[in-house]
């Protein structure tokens, strides 16, 4: 049934009322539409002054137009300041919020008091484009719900849900009056360091592109004039996730191949998504800065991706060509640079001296005007297709939006799915069951870092940039140890954990020791508090000392130690893993993370989560899942081959459970795959332990022989089902040529003729490509 079947069935059954859902398109309408706002931007275009044009292309702090600026607290606007932003300068879009999250209320007077001049005072009446990071939800209003970070998302392996989180997203972001999101992150994560290692969907690229352009889809899919819809703004392209320092903003040395093999895919996938925006990586690559750079902007990413939509710099990255990068001999000369290469719209952002330089670089005759309309005219497109030029105001139907209950349910969810319990041992030799899941009855010392801490819970983006300061966060936060408390009772639960992560009482051995004396079981928080960015570089993957010195007392006490980590990315464990009886990773879990921690450490969850990363055991050992044979092989002496070089902590996949799974043989369609033809594969799956649960099947190919050599596996599809204790699930993947492509050397996609093998769980097919 299409959509517009759908929206009659509605109508008929009389539940259309109030909801998002908008009639699609036909092909020739929507054409009709482009041609229209083409036409409409065109005639804009033709009234405006060359300052008008640059001043579109100019996007300023909101600092510059509150009070105060950054020491303002309350979001109130200096009238004087914003004339001279838009009035005089023209400018024709505002980011941020200014020091922590605003109430919907705020924002809306804030946006109002924007519009009022951009529309009323002003020669074209233009409304300002309002850009915002809601990264893991709607990060800057209050009260909104948060989700896991991505790569907790990542961990679900269920798309479906994700897009439930980015559909919520959307509707309280645009309740909150802003239409443009910094939003997804497409950066593949394979750099663990790395401080934004948590904005991503981890290290897998085939994970990046579902997830990814899922997201984009899901923003824009209602129409972006449609009140539950935001702009969407694929980044940081390209290759931002991948210094080699592992420091954030740093240089990355990447091959055009391995560029093309395992970054480019997501935001390929997500131009053909529909996405509207894209940013660009702040660093550089192989010595050329990505905003300085005509060919990633200009030749891939609009002649090759055929992308469309508005480029907009990252934060100061123009200028910085001059006083960073050292490209640019002058700040103007950045400003042409960056402009030519493919930079629609500049993040300045603290000042005007963008639009100064562009317009005389235009006037000078040193920018051509045609670039100007080319990037203006993006931009205007961009303000028609989200509706702004027949509202630029908040919409009451959107706002109506905000703060439902049913968005904690998905949080919930989410978090639930997200969690991976990594390590499930018996405690002694004579225990009957594994450590996990708890018994109620009985008494557990909650203890480390994170127990009484919201915002190793959130991580970054969460009501301030850096998530770290806990009066912004709801009232209906809880804890970990004040979810465990509300599912077993108080009588069960005494803690040594202070609020504040850094506190020095989470990390007094000598009390963990006299507490436990009092309890069967200690859990032990520990793993990273919130950061974003430069702030979150760390020059060591290993957990910290003093983490590692609180664990070793728990386990000298003799009592079961149940470790609980919450971190952004995966901080090194082999100094405490062996004395651990259970380990779960619950990344930064969002809203309704501690609830989920708790059910799943009593068995109210059956733990479903698969790591998104490899986990590594060293810190001088990271590697991909995806490695090279070459990676694995040791000769430790002529002829005494080892094949010991890939040795995780916890293998990509990762994730145990309170059942156990079973899979039959793997069965193919056929034994060769043609080039215009496809292979069914199908398991079955059957829950074979005592307990229902959810199993994310993974189907994986391996080339074994190729013109460049060929990772030891690449994960090819995935899907999350769920199966009843005793039961069996048919699970069946559809693969075509397409799917076991790589980059040759040619620098071509390509799928080779050749054997390959599939692989699920511990079972194996083999079938043969023929062109």
């Amino acid at each position: 049934m299409n959509k517009l079947n759908i929206k009659k069935a509605l109508i008929i059954l009389g539940i259309l009322a109030n909801t998002s859902l908008v009639m699609a398109l036909d092909p020739q309408k929507d054409q009709q539409t482009k041609d229209e706002t083409d036409k409409k931007v065109e005639a804009l275009l033709a009234k405006m002054t060359i300052e008008e044009k640059v001043g579109q292309m100019t996007q300023v702090n909101l600092n510059l137009v509150l009070k105060d600026g950054y020491g303002n607290q309350d979001g109130s606007v200096d009238i004087v300041a914003l004339r001279k932003a838009v009035v005089d300068y023209k400018v024709g879009s505002i980011l941020n919020a200014i020091n922590h999250a605003y109430s919907v209320e705020t924002w809306h007077s804030i946006l109002k008091q924007i519009q009022d001049v951009a529309t009323k005072e002003t020669p074209n009446k233009i409304p300002v484009l309002y850009g915002i990071d809601a990264i893991h939800g709607t990060t800057f209003t209050l009260e909104s719900t948060l989700f896991p970070q991505n790569i907790g998302l990542a961990a679900t392996r269920n798309p479906t849900l994700v897009n439930k989180a980015a559909k919520i997203t959307a509707k309280e972001t645009r309740a909150s009056g802003i239409r443009w999101n910094f939003n997804p992150v497409l950066d593949v994560g394979r750099q663990p360091l790395w401080s934004r290692f948590p904005e991503t969907f981890g290290e897998d690229v085939y994970m990046a592109k579902v997830f990814g352009s899922g997201v984009v889809k899901t923003y824009e899919e209602d129409g972006l004039k449609n009140p539950t819809a935001v702009a969407s703004c694929m980044k940081h392209y390209i290759g931002y996730s991948f210094p080699q320092s592992g420091k954030d903003r740093t240089p990355a040395l990447i091959p055009d191949i391995t560029l093309r093999e395992y970054f480019l895919p997501p935001f390929k996938a997500a131009v053909d998504a529909g996405a509207s925006t894209v940013m660009v990586n702040s660093s550089e690559i192989n010595g050329i800065p990505v905003h300085a750079s005509k060919y990633l902007l200009t030749d891939i990413l609009r002649k090759e991706l055929g992308f469309k939509g508005v480029a907009v710099s990252d934060w100061e990255d123009i200028i910085r060509l001059h006083e960073r990068h050292k490209v640019a001999s002058t700040p103007k000369e950045a400003v042409k640079m960056a402009v030519m290469a493919g930079i629609d719209m500049s993040m300045v952002p603290h000042d005007f001296t963008f639009f100064d330089h562009l317009v005389a670089l235009v006037k000078e005759g040193q920018v051509p005007m045609a670039r100007i309309d080319e990037a203006c005219g993006r931009i205007l497109k961009l303000k028609f297709n989200t509706g702004l030029f027949d509202n630029a105001y908040p919409e009451p139907t959107a706002t109506k939006n905000f703060g439902l209950a049913e968005y904690k349910s998905v949080a919930l969810d989410l978090a639930h799915e997200s969690i991976t319990l990594l390590k499930n041992e018996k405690f002694v030799e004579t225990d009957i069951a594994n450590a996990l899941p708890l018994s109620k009855t009985k008494k557990v010392l909650v203890a480390g870092p994170g127990g009484e801490n919201l915002t190793s819970l959130n991580g970054c983006w969460s009501y301030t940039w850096q998530g770290d300061v806990t009066k912004y966060y709801p009232q209906s936060n809880i804890t970990i140890r004040k979810a465990i408390e509300n599912l077993v009772g108080a009588d069960k639960v005494v803690t040594m954990s202070a609020e504040g992560f850094d506190k020095k009482k989470n990390y007094k051995v000598d009390v963990l020791t006299e507490m436990a004396k009092t309890v069967d079981v200690i859990i032990l928080c520990l793993g990273e508090d919130a950061y974003a960015e430069q702030p979150g570089v760390i020059d060591d993957l290993t957990l910290p000392q003093n983490q590692i010195d609180l664990a070793n007392a728990a386990f000298a006490t003799g009592k079961q130690v149940i470790i609980v980590l919450t971190e952004g990315r995966p901080r090194v464990i082999n100094a405490i893993e062996p004395k651990a009886s259970a380990i779960l990773q619950a990344y930064w879990p969002g809203s309704k993370g501690a609830e989920a921690i708790a059910d799943v450490l009593y068995g109210n969850y059956n733990p479903d989560g698969k790591l998104p990363y490899t986990y590594p055991r060293f810190t001088g050992d990271i590697m991909t899942y995806d490695h090279k044979l070459l990676d694995e092989i040791q000769e430790l002496s002529p002829g005494r081959i080892t094949y010991n070089g890939y040795k995780p902590q916890y293998p990509f996949g990762h994730g145990l459970s309170y059942t156990t799974f079973a899979y039959g043989d793997l069965k193919l369609s056929s034994s060769t795959l043609t080039k215009t033809g496809s292979i069914k594969v199908s398991v079955e799956v059957k829950n074979t332990g005592k307990v229902d649960g959810k199993i994310a099947v993974e189907l994986y190919s391996k080339d074994l022989f190729a013109s460049i050599t060929p990772n030891v596996k690449r994960l090819r599809k995935f899907e999350k089902v769920f199966i009843a204790a005793g039961q069996s699930k048919l699970v069946e993947f559809v693969i075509n040529k397409d799917d076991l492509a790589f980059v040759n050397a040619e620098l071509k996609t390509v799928t080779e003729a050749g054997e390959f093998e599939l692989m699920i769980g511990d079972k194996v097919a083999k079938f043969a490509y023929t062109e």
